[in-house]
This record gives C-alpha cells, structure tokens and sequence, in this order.
C-alpha cells in the first residue's frame, strides 16, 4: 500500500507540471484555434531565468517573479514578431510557425546558459513529508496547488469575465468580434503573455524537483500537449485532468513495469482516447455548418 501510495504521489506531482503547460496551450488555443509548441520552453524560461537572476544574488521571490515576467514578455514578443504578420495564413503554418520559435528560443538558451543542469532551492526545504508510509515533497505540494489555482483563475477568467469571454469569441469568429468592438490584437496579445506566465510559473515551481536545462522544453511541450488532447483541447477542465491522468499513468507505468515503458504507455492511452474519443474527454463535439 505505501508503494502504490508513494507512486500515486510522484504521479500527482508531475502531473501538475503537465496540468500546467497544457492549461498554457489552452489558453493560446481559445484566443486562435493554434497550438502553440513553443509552450515548453515557456516553462524552461522560467526555471533558466529563476536560477540566473537567484545565482546573481537575488532573493528567490523575487527571481521567480522576474523570471514569470520576463518570459510573458517574450510570449509577447513572439506573437507580435511571428504569430501577427502571418495572420491570415492556415493554421498548420502558424503551428509550424511555433514549432520554428521553439527551436529558435531552445538555441538561445543553449548560447545564453550553456548546456549545463540547473536547480535552485525548494521553497519549503528538501525535509519530506511522510504520509501513509509513503513520502512527499514539500515542493511537491506547491506544485500542485499551483496548478489548482492557476485552474481556479483561468476558469473564473473565460466564464466570469467580459475579458475572458472576449478571448472565446476571437476563437469562435475573429471578424465577428471585431465587429462588435473586440480589440483582438489585444486578446492575442493578452493570450500570449498569460500563456507564457503560467508556463514560466511551471518552470520555477518543478526545477527544484526535476531540474532545468535549455533542452528541457521539447519533453514539456509534447507531455503538455498530450494532457491538452487527452482532457480535450481548448478545456480548462481537461488540461487539469488530463495533466493529473498522464502524469499517473507515467508513474504507475515506471513503478510496476519499467521506467523505460512510462512514455510509450502514456501516449499509447492517448491515441486510444483520440480513436474513440476525438473530442478527449471533457472536450464537446463540433459541428459545422456548410
């Protein structure tokens, strides 16, 4: 019991992680129908950029809010230098478009910070917990209530707020919006940085456990974007239960057969999911009219 116990907890936390930047793609995918693989290295931003700023001398607070802030900067940036001018082009070129930002920023980060691991301090102390036989991090607790409130807040944003709403009806039909006096560049662009900012929030709260370098970012994105389709794109629902579900399955995987197999069982799940349930599983069936 305590070892499925200890693996339930490895699970919970990573699948947090994977909560975190699927919310991330959630975003940008409400404000654009695009799914943005730039979204991983949002999250190793975050942990390069805590770490140099806290390497420097400065507090670890204060590292972290620079480091959240920097990065929604650069959300923005790349938006207004890649997503913008190629605005009316399909949307698979916009996906390779993100796809080519990720490669651009991952090379980036190499030059920047070299090819080095990274990590700085937890930011409760390395003690465990021990519940039930089993042990868990402090840090592990932040981040999966990171992950509830960054929840909470984007819920609360796309169904109790005009803002919100605006950024659902710049996806449903751009020119409609505009129209009715949506200012869209600033959905995109409110999009992006927040998109950013909670991949950032990703990166400084899972680099004490899991560590960082400037090739981390690919793994994230792909297990995010996993999460993403297994909950049902577009779905701040599915992105945390996706999330949480993938990272589970990861751990029991690893734990009762091989570490070897944790990727191959989890995407193996998703193609299942996706045959019988292309919608994912708290994502609602479209129709169009023609």
């Amino acid at each position: 019991m305590a070892e499925l116990l200890q693996f339930l907890f490895s699970g919970v936390t990573v699948g947090a992680v994977y909560a975190l930047v699927a919310l991330g793609f959630t975003i940008i995918y409400n404000a654009s129908d695009v799914v943005n693989f730039a979204q991983g290295e949002f999250v190793m931003l975050g942990g390069m950029l805590t770490f140099v700023c806290h390497a420097a001398g400065l507090p670890l607070p204060l590292a972290a809010l620079i480091a959240i802030v920097v990065t929604s900067a650069i959300g923005v940036a790349m938006n207004k230098l890649a997503i913008e001018p190629a605005r009316g082009a399909p949307v698979v070129s916009l996906i390779i478009i993100t796809i080519g930002a990720s490669i651009f920023i991952r090379g980036g980060a190499q030059l920047l910070f070299g090819k080095q691991i990274h990590s700085f301090p937890a930011f409760s102390g390395d003690t465990p917990l021990r519940i039930g036989g089993a042990t868990i991090l402090p840090q592990s607790l932040w981040v999966i209530g990171g992950a509830v409130v960054v929840f909470v807040g984007l819920w609360l944003f796309f169904t109790r707020t005009l803002t919100g709403r605006a950024v659902l009806a710049t996806s449903n039909n751009r020119l409609a919006a505009q129209l009715v006096g949506i200012n869209t560049g600033f959905v995109m662009t409110l999009s992006f940085a927040l998109s950013a900012g909670i991949g950032a929030l990703a990166g400084v709260l899972a680099t004490p456990i899991t560590l960082t370098s400037y090739d981390v970012g690919l793994a994230f994105a792909l297990k995010g974007f996993a999460a993403a389709m297994l909950g049902g794109m577009g779905n701040p629902k599915g992105a945390l239960a996706g999330g949480f579900l993938l990272g589970l399955l990861e751990a029991l995987t690893a734990g009762y057969l091989s570490s070897q197999y944790k990727d191959a069982a989890a995407f193996v799940v998703i193609l299942l999911v996706l045959f019988f349930m292309p919608q994912g599983l708290f994502g609602r069936k479209s129709t169009e009219r023609v």
